[in-house]
C-alpha cells in the first residue's frame, strides 16, 4: 500500500513539475517591452479564436518594400470586454497598429492599440506591472 501511495506522489509531483513550464507562455520574456513600434497596413487574416486572437498585416516601408507583421492579443472573452469583435477587424482593411515588438527584430507583436478605418481606437491588453515607453523613431 504504501508502495502504491509513493508511485502515485512521484507521478504527480513529475506531471506537476513538467506541466509548470507550460504557463511561462503568457510572460512578456520574447517582447522588448522598453519598445513601442507604430505600423500602418493591409489587414490579411484575422482569428478571432482562443487562446489569443492574431492579425495578420501587409506592411509598406517608404522604400516599396513590404513585410508581413503578425501581431497577438488576449482572448476573445477578454477583447469583447475591451470593446472588441469578430466583425470589428476584415481583410482588406487598412489600419494601424501600435505593439510591443520581439527581442530578435521579426515583424511580430503584441497590441497595445489599434485604430480601424473610421478612427475608432481599440485598447490591446497590456500586463499592468508592464510599462511602455513610446517609440520616438518609430516609421508610420
Amino acid at each position: 500500500m504504501k508502495g502504491k501511495f509513493l508511485v502515485i506522489l512521484a507521478v504527480g509531483l513529475a506531471v506537476s513539475i513538467f506541466c509548470a513550464p507550460l504557463a511561462a507562455h503568457h510572460g512578456y520574456a520574447a517582447y522588448d517591452t522598453d519598445k513601442k513600434v507604430t505600423v500602418k497596413g493591409t489587414v490579411t487574416d484575422w482569428r478571432w479564436s482562443n487562446p489569443h486572437c492574431v492579425l495578420q498585416l501587409d506592411v509598406t516601408d517608404g522604400t516599396g518594400q513590404v513585410s508581413h507583421w503578425v501581431a497577438e492579443t488576449e482572448n476573445p472573452a477578454t477583447m469583447a470586454r475591451n470593446g472588441w469583435s469578430k466583425e470589428a477587424i476584415k481583410v482588406g482593411d487598412q489600419i494601424t497598429v501600435s505593439a510591443i515588438p520581439v527581442k530578435n527584430g521579426r515583424p511580430v507583436g503584441r497590441i497595445l492599440e489599434l485604430v480601424l478605418p473610421n478612427g475608432q481606437h481599440l485598447a490591446g491588453r497590456v500586463n499592468p506591472a508592464t510599462e511602455v515607453k513610446p517609440d520616438e523613431n518609430a516609421k508610420p
